[in-house]
């Protein structure tokens, strides 16, 4: 299975959030966060920034999102 990573630019391009919003989102559990892909490089899989936004776009609530965000990282764990 392949699995797209993006890259910040894009993803606050996506998200349409600032960087510092970003990753405040992420601090709060609002956010997955990132993966590591090389030394000095991190990443979001497409799949979970698309999950994310149709859940907001869908109106679900701050802990429905944090509810979101763990299931989407324990998913990680058990892809590999």
């Amino acid at each position: 299975m392949v699995t797209t990573i993006l890259r910040l630019p894009i993803v606050l391009s996506e998200r349409g959030r600032s960087r510092s919003s970003h990753y405040n989102d992420i601090q709060q559990g609002l956010f997955t966060r990132p993966v590591t892909i090389g030394l000095r490089a991190v990443g979001w899989p497409v799949n979970e920034v698309a999950t994310l936004n149709a859940a907001r776009i869908a109106g679900k609530s701050d802990e429905e999102i944090r509810t979101l965000v763990i299931k989407l990282e324990t998913a990680r764990k058990t892809a590999a």
